[in-house]
């Protein structure tokens, strides 16, 4: 399939596609673009806004996965009100769903955190992430078990063995914390592939019966 893996960050739902589809992951952090390339050489890496090259390059893909930045929707952010300053909840992210779910023809994934309000529209609950899709999506998507972070002394030692990658090598602007929270589950991302895949290889021998 040729993919695309929007707000790619560091690769974590891509980790375990493998390397037979013809994947292109856009991500704004130049840092991070370095990064995922030495991780995925094969991939096709392109440093730009996503939000923007998926209204122009939608058509082009098979399969299109979005992890829009999370912050302004998450719980962790109302807890925060009294000692930052608060922004808008980003509305790209329901733009984006809306956008795919009228125009585009292939599968899609939109990943977010599950926000402090209540959904404008509703998703798929697994974990603390909340998944809008175009197909029926397994009820359990990976076995294994997310560090319990509150309890956790180094957060980005307990994340970077959950996720198999050192995030110290990062030297970008950003907070290292951050960017390691930001990545999927491998595995969770593994099985939405695989899920996908067995819905068009379904397509593919019907229309093969067909004829």
């Amino acid at each position: 399939m040729k993919i695309l893996n929007l707000y790619a960050c560091l690769g974590g739902n891509r980790y375990k596609w493998g390397e037979e589809h013809d994947i292109t992951a856009v991500e704004w952090d130049e840092e991070l673009a370095i990064l995922y390339q030495e991780r995925f050489p094969n991939d096709t890496v392109i440093v730009a806004d996503a939000h923007q090259y998926l209204l122009d390059h939608y058509k082009e893909y098979d399969f299109i996965w979005s992890s829009p930045p999370c912050p302004t929707h998450s719980r962790f952010n109302v807890s925060m009100k009294t000692k930052r300053k608060m922004k808008y909840p980003d509305m790209a992210l329901y733009q984006e769903i809306i956008f795919l779910q009228y125009y585009y023809d292939g599968k899609y994934v939109v990943e977010n955190v599950i926000p402090f309000y209540d959904l404008l529209i509703q998703g798929h609950k697994r974990n603390r992430h909340i998944y809008w899709t175009n197909f029926n999506m397994p009820s359990i998507l990976s076995e294994r078990k997310n560090p319990d972070l509150g309890r956790t002394k180094n957060v980005v030692d307990a994340l970077s063995k959950f996720h198999d990658y050192d995030f110290r090598k990062y030297k970008g602007k950003q907070s290292i914390q951050k960017v390691a929270r930001n990545l999927v589950d491998y595995e969770a991302g593994k099985t939405i592939l695989d899920t996908v895949m067995g819905i068009r290889t379904k397509q593919n021998i019907n229309q093969t019966e067909l004829f």
